[in-house]
């Protein structure tokens, strides 16, 4: 890390109030309705990394997921919105590094190039050791993944040995070789917000591709003020650098009125350009179903029952 490098991370400060403050006026905006509300849930669709990452993985319930991520909405109600032609899919499949030849089995099955992410590094907890984390990052690439969510060694972060940090997502960055690197930061175990900006600066100083909230196995996982928080660092790098750093928000995120509180975050705190799959992810595996019933809603004026709509 160079000198400069270190010195901007050294001097970060945050000031709490004002993220609470600008988190709490985020919350408070009026959504979109009829119309718009429809695009813009189609918009969150196309950013989701539709994602499965239980013990009980199978390749029967990951070709399930990879279906419903080539075909997130049902046809006859993108038909009845003139969008069934527009390729409507989710940005990704994510999955556990033992799970991606089935994904990307199930998915060229399907005659579809839709991205296979996996998790990697020890996760969630990332404490194995180095050279394991490393080589389980190489066997998920070799399985082809074409995008690898990494987990930050929280010990480094929460002890200030960002340097030592920097050096391992370096590595890891290596390791990923083509693939884009999703670096989780696991705020919830991060303590404050001044280590969520400065983990958010050394994760993308080592060049990640993303930068995302959680793992979902956290106490704590996608708040809405650690949101502010990391997509300011990311402004702030961009203006830097020029270089621009997607954000992925992941764990907890469940519902459709959520999924337009974020993308309404994107817009207002970083611009037009974090609205598309390649700067902007929703870490998700119940979402989409919340979003399905809401157009449902809008094409049909009712709900539909559990069984009306096809599992992910």
């Amino acid at each position: 890390m160079s000198k400069q490098c270190r010195n901007w991370v050294s001097k970060v400060r945050v000031n709490t109030q004002a993220v609470l403050k600008r988190a709490q006026h985020i919350q408070g905006r009026k959504l979109a309705k009829k119309q718009w509300q429809a695009a813009w849930l189609l918009k969150a669709v196309t950013c989701i990394d539709l994602t499965t990452l239980a013990g009980d993985d199978t390749p029967s319930n990951v070709h399930r997921l990879c279906l419903k991520a080539i075909q997130p909405v049902r046809y006859d109600l993108l038909k009845s919105m003139d969008m069934h032609d527009k390729g409507v899919t989710t940005a990704a499949v994510c999955v556990y590094p033992s799970r991606v030849a089935d994904a990307v089995k199930s998915l060229k099955a399907a005659n579809s190039s839709l991205p296979v992410a996996s998790v990697a590094t020890g996760f969630p907890a990332g404490q194995t050791p180095l050279k394991t984390r490393l080589e389980e990052v190489r066997m998920a690439v070799v399985d082809g993944a074409t995008e690898i969510d990494i987990v930050i060694n929280r010990t480094l972060a929460l002890t200030g040995q960002w340097e030592a940090m920097y050096d391992e997502i370096c590595q890891f960055r290596e390791a990923c070789g083509d693939a884009h690197m999703k670096t989780i930061l696991a705020i919830g175990e991060l303590g404050t917000f001044t280590n969520v900006y400065k983990a958010s600066l050394v994760a993308m100083m080592a060049g990640s591709d993303f930068i995302k909230t959680s793992t979902g196995k956290e106490a704590v996982n996608a708040t809405y003020p650690v949101a502010i928080v990391m997509v300011r660092a990311i402004r702030d790098y961009f203006l830097c650098t020029g270089h621009k750093v997607g954000f992925k928000p992941a764990g907890g995120i469940r519902t459709a009125k959520e999924a337009l509180v974020w993308l309404t975050l994107m817009k207002e705190e970083l611009g037009d350009d974090w609205l598309h799959p390649h700067l902007f992810r929703l870490g998700a595996s119940s979402l989409l179903a919340d979003i399905e019933r809401q157009i449902y809603h809008y094409v049909t004026g009712q709900y539909a029952a559990f069984h009306e709509l096809p599992m992910a």
